[in-house]
């Protein structure tokens, strides 16, 4: 132990043992009121020197023959240098200021983004657009988005950890420089003279509340397991958001600073102390931190957690390199085995989420028809949700590693969709989920689909979701890489082959009322047309178009582009053949009695009457008409 005067004379015994006895705040009134370590640099000097003198008094003397005055003294000496260390660090121990607790700039995007508690439903809550959806072609359709997460290990070049080579990491001085001096004289010799236990209980009694105010400052609560599992997702959602900010500094700003502070100070003196006195400042903290994501982890599964669920994932694996670095030493191997032990926790839940999302989806119980045909809730969540899920795909391609539980796997179960997974050759284990979830959202959407009375409602139905379907994989790179093209082209086909079945159930009945046969009558003196069958031919063609456009202008198609196509191909086959129709017979018509009653519309009439088809509402019964 070095004096801390190099070169001076040793202080005689005597005068030492009544220098301290002069500081004994149980004795002095004088001594309670003011501190050595408050005075002037030689008087603090002159105490140390003397508790030196002391202490060399005693060495070397068997506990028999030890000087009973000596050790009082030095009792009183130790029970002064305890006050001192703990009004030094108390004088400098404060809260640390606002750009101190700055996040690290190693940090992970956050999501922005909520799903509805209600599951059953699949009810969108967000109103959060894609970056590709500029223009909201589905007018309202609301696009939850979140920033792709991004995870990485940190680790210094060797590949080995290294306390001071984690770039992440960021120590701030906690106590200046001169302070630092005097914490370590007067630890060096609380510790030599055998007083280790409670040096570690006063600097842990002190910077723990100093790391309890730094946790009020950035929000970190004190919440047991069971009041984190108590509450409302919507709250917990924001609790996540703050706890992986907090985690972050608290990891890599706080604790790796008290980690700092402690071999600042008792480095070269006692390895032991210097784990101790950390880990009597931060083990109850750290557990208080570690606690809120345990408990994220264990909790209740459902679909809507599943993105903050992978948040916290990839902000703690994001900082398991420093949780490693800074909780190196052996004394603090259950912090690390705690955040492991909930990392792997946090992967288990997103895979059980994955799986219970696609049971949910499957068996998914409405019934009741959308009105108007339009895209079904179901289909707008789930399409919005596996968009995110692609956003993620990183995290999820590391923590999916089985392939969905398909209909072959149920021996054939008919309310189970199969998938044939020779058709997806080098697709990844998250890829053939995110391909059986369209699978079986298609599968659900066709057992909706037979609610519509209406046949041409069903497919028009069928045609919107299939359609949304491939506007989302389109829409989203990550999605389209993920789904593929091949996969793509066999959405594409479905959707084309939707609207040809409505166009079917639709005009083919229609279409008919124009054809030729039934409309001539032959022999005798009577060749030519039945003037009577072209009447009833022209009033069934009124009143089914005038039916059919009552009733479709009510259904919806969202998107511009697809009503505006769907249109145009009513249009070319509606329109030509009533031209032709109208060109062949409208003499035998107009020669007869009350034409207008039969020829109602013209060519014009009908082009902006299938204008109306489509928009969602009810029209007037009667057909606007140009005059004759």
């Amino acid at each position: 132990m070095n004096s801390p005067e190099d070169g001076a004379k040793a202080m005689p015994l005597e005068a030492a043992e009544k220098l301290i006895l002069q500081w004994d705040s149980t004795a002095s009134e004088d001594a309670r009121e003011k501190m050595i370590f408050e005075s002037e640099r030689v008087e603090i000097d002159r105490y140390l020197l003397a508790v030196d003198e002391v202490r060399r008094s005693m060495s070397g003397v068997s506990l028999s023959d030890e000087d009973p005055r000596a050790s009082s003294t030095i009792q009183i000496a130790m029970a002064r240098l305890e006050d001192e260390f703990r009004n030094i660090l108390i004088t400098h121990t404060s809260p640390l200021e606002a750009d101190s607790l700055a996040e690290s700039t190693h940090s992970i995007s956050e999501s922005t983004y909520s799903f509805s508690e209600s599951t059953h439903s699949f009810s969108e809550s967000s109103t959060h657009h894609h970056p590709s959806d500029d223009h909201d072609v589905y007018g309202g359709d609301n696009d939850l988005v979140c920033d792709e997460a991004e995870s990485s290990a940190r680790r210094s070049s060797s590949g080995s950890i290294n306390y001071r080579s984690t770039s992440s990491i960021r120590e701030i001085d906690l106590v200046p420089a001169e302070a630092i001096s005097d914490l370590r004289s007067i630890a060096d010799r609380m510790i030599s003279a055998g007083y280790m236990r409670e040096c570690v209980q006063v600097y842990g009694s002190v910077r723990k509340s100093a790391v309890d105010a730094n946790f009020r400052l950035l929000g970190v609560e004190k919440l047991s397991i069971g009041d984190v599992q108590r509450l409302e997702w919507d709250a917990l959602e924001a609790k996540i958001r703050r706890w992986i900010r907090a985690a972050r500094v608290c990891i890599r700003v706080l604790f790796a600073s008290e980690r700092r502070l402690c071999d600042q100070i008792f480095s070269g003196i006692e390895t032991a102390i210097e784990d101790a006195c950390f880990m009597e400042t931060i083990k109850g903290p750290a557990i208080q931190l570690f606690n809120f994501a345990e408990a994220i982890s264990i909790s209740r599964r459902s679909p809507e957690k599943l993105f903050k669920i992978l948040d916290l994932h990839d902000a703690l694996m994001d900082l398991m390199p420093d949780i490693d670095t800074v909780f190196q030493m052996k004394t603090a191997e259950s912090i690390r085995v705690q955040a492991a032990e909930i990392l792997s926790r946090l992967g288990e839940a997103a895979r059980g989420i994955l799986s219970e999302f696609e049971s949910a989806i499957l068996r998914e119980p409405s019934q009741v028809p959308v009105p108007g045909g339009t895209i079904h809730p179901l289909t707008r969540y789930v399409m919005n949700y596996i968009s995110l899920i692609s956003d993620y795909k990183q995290t999820m391609n590391d923590l999916i590693v089985s392939k969905p539980s398909t209909g072959s796997r149920y021996s054939g179960d008919p309310t189970i969709p199969d998938m044939e997974f020779s058709e997806f050759e080098g697709k990844t284990p998250l890829e053939l989920h995110v391909i059986w979830i369209t699978v079986i959202l298609q599968f659900n959407l066709d057992g909706k689909s037979k609610h519509y009375r209406d046949a041409s409602l069903a497919h028009l139905f069928l045609m919107n979701n299939v359609h949304y379907i491939v506007h989302k994989v389109k829409g989203s790179p990550e999605l389209r890489e993920m789904t593929g093209d091949d996969y793509l082209r066999k959405l594409t086909g479905k959707f084309r082959q939707a609207a040809m079945s409505y166009q079917r159930a639709t005009w083919v009945k229609v279409l008919y009322c124009l054809r030729d046969e039934g409309l001539h009558v032959s022999g005798g003196f009577s060749s030519g047309i039945s003037k009577s069958a072209l009447r009833e031919r022209f009033k069934t063609f009124n009143a089914m178009f005038e039916e059919v456009h009552r009733i479709q202008a009510t259904w919806l198609i969202p998107e511009n582009q697809l009503r505006e196509e769907l249109r145009i191909s009513i249009s070319e086959k509606l329109i030509p053949a009533y031209r032709s129709f109208l060109g062949r017979f409208r003499s035998h018509i107009e020669n007869g009695r009350h034409p207008e009653n039969y020829i109602k519309y013209t060519v014009e009439d009908l082009e902006t009457a299938v204008l109306d088809f489509f928009e969602g509402f009810p029209v007037s019964p009667h057909l606007r008409r140009r005059s004759q």
